[in-house]
């Protein structure tokens, strides 16, 4: 039932030349179906919330954890020690994003997998997690961020506010909907903190399930997700490396790829809409999509419905897109609070820059090797993208890391979405995939 199908020995498919190759629709078809026969191990699950304490702020993170009841299930990769998974979702959601995604793995695989929320982005104040209502309400309030439990953002701290004054933006996104936080509050202050309780919060959920004389640390983040876990490749010292799939790079390589900017404040929480839906659904759909757009809208206001229980605001395109200005800001506002003097402001901008790129100088940790994949009918992620601009940005790094593309030829940036043959979309294969190159060899350099 088990077939190689990734590096270190390039696989079966097409190649796409350099370090990458091509998975067809019906090797992709036929791997899925091996992996959904593979017998499921009795899971171990449950919600892990915690508090930490970052730049005199009390921050609450939430996420699960999942695992074998039998531990001795956890495989080993070729290093000798056990898989753990970091799972991050996209920026829509929450932690609840990737459950059936970490149950598949953790039940078919034995894999360790800790899942955790962006900060804030968890409704602790409601046992099932949801979300009330909309992201806006009529009366001009909005839902915001519950960084911590003890501490809600009140409609005194913002402004609402629409934008459509850039022409690509607006192609993408239609109009954006921002809350704009008023100087010296609340929010003004954790919307200038929160990169640093991110990266914070990941070292502890990492801390906190996989200790490194025991397990490597593989890391997942789709989409949104990319880029921070992309941050933990250097600072753990147990990640092994990059299992990517529609998984956005470092801020300053996704900002290249996709020739996009993010010109506004540190002050700006985006509020998604179904315009966000929208967004994937018109290319998803073809040039047919057109002959048929008010069925497709349809489906939009749909799916909109169905997950806008989910946070659905977004402080993370300042990280995604490497708005180092607004970032600088962001730091600045921060030492102030602190009472940081000049070094220590310097040295904090550096470390907000940091965010958007790979860490280098001396001393520090090399990045590990890195897997990619992309779907056919992703918007954002083309083979043209990875292989104009990635590809030999990576290959420019010193010591330039070990990094391979695949390409699967079936699915889109939702790679869980099903379709004809494949009833957990690419999902299957793509976890294939980073299983043999797991036990393979393709981390060990």
């Amino acid at each position: 039932m088990r077939t190689k199908t990734t590096p270190p020995v390039p696989p079966l498919g097409e190649g796409v030349g350099g370090e990458g190759h091509k998975i067809s629709r019906e090797e992709i078809v036929r791997i899925s179906e091996a992996v959904l026969a593979m017998p499921e191990h009795p899971l171990k699950v449950g919600e892990d919330v915690f508090r930490i304490r970052v730049a005199e702020m009390d921050w609450d993170i939430g996420g699960m954890v999942y695992e074998p009841r039998d531990s001795a299930l956890v495989p080993t990769g070729a290093d000798g020690k056990r898989v753990g998974l970091f799972l991050l979702h996209g920026g829509a959601g929450d932690h609840r994003s990737k459950d059936r995604m970490a149950r598949f793995i953790a039940a078919r695989y034995g894999y360790k997998v800790a899942s955790m929320t962006f900060p804030g982005k968890l409704n602790l104040l409601d046992p099932s997690r949801d979300w009330p209502g909309d992201t806006m309400h009529s009366d001009g309030t909005a839902r915001t961020p519950l960084w911590s439990a003890d501490s809600p953002i009140t409609p005194d701290q913002y402004e609402l506010i629409q934008d459509r004054s850039d022409a690509v933006k607006r192609a993408k996104w239609g109009t954006l909907f921002f809350l704009r936080a008023k100087e010296g509050t609340e929010f003004y202050y954790r919307l200038a903190a929160w990169p640093l309780a991110f990266e914070e919060a990941m070292k502890e959920v990492c801390r906190r399930n996989f200790r490194p004389d025991a397990y490597s640390i593989y890391l997942h983040g789709h989409s949104t997700g990319g880029p921070f876990v992309h941050m933990l490749l250097q600072r753990v010292e147990n990640v092994a490396g990059l299992l990517g799939a529609e998984s956005s790079p470092w801020g300053q390589l996704y900002a290249r790829m996709l020739g996009m900017s993010w010109e506004y404040p540190f002050t700006y929480l985006t509020l998604r809409t179904w315009r966000h839906i929208a967004k994937y659904a018109g290319p998803e759909a073809g040039p047919d999509g057109a002959w048929r757009l008010p069925w497709l809208m349809e489906d939009v206001f749909e799916a909109w419905e169905r997950v806008k229980g989910q946070p659905q605001f977004k402080a993370e395109y300042f990280v995604t897109y490497a708005a180092l200005d607004a970032l600088a800001e962001a730091a600045q506002v921060t030492a102030s609070r602190l009472g940081m003097g000049v070094a220590e402001r310097r040295e904090l901008v550096k470390r907000y820059h940091g965010y958007t790129r790979e860490l280098s100088g001396p001393g520090v940790r090399p990045v590990p090797p890195l897997l990619y994949g992309i779907a056919r009918g992703s918007r954002d992620h083309t083979e043209e993208r990875y292989r104009r601009v990635l590809l030999p940005a990576l290959a420019a790094l010193d010591p330039p890391p070990r990094a391979w593309l695949l390409v699967f030829e079936a699915g889109v940036h939702g790679y869980e979405k099903p379709e004809d043959g494949l009833p957990r979309g690419i999902l299957p294969a793509v976890t294939q995939t980073w299983h043999d190159a797991i036990t393979g060899g393709y981390y060990l350099g």
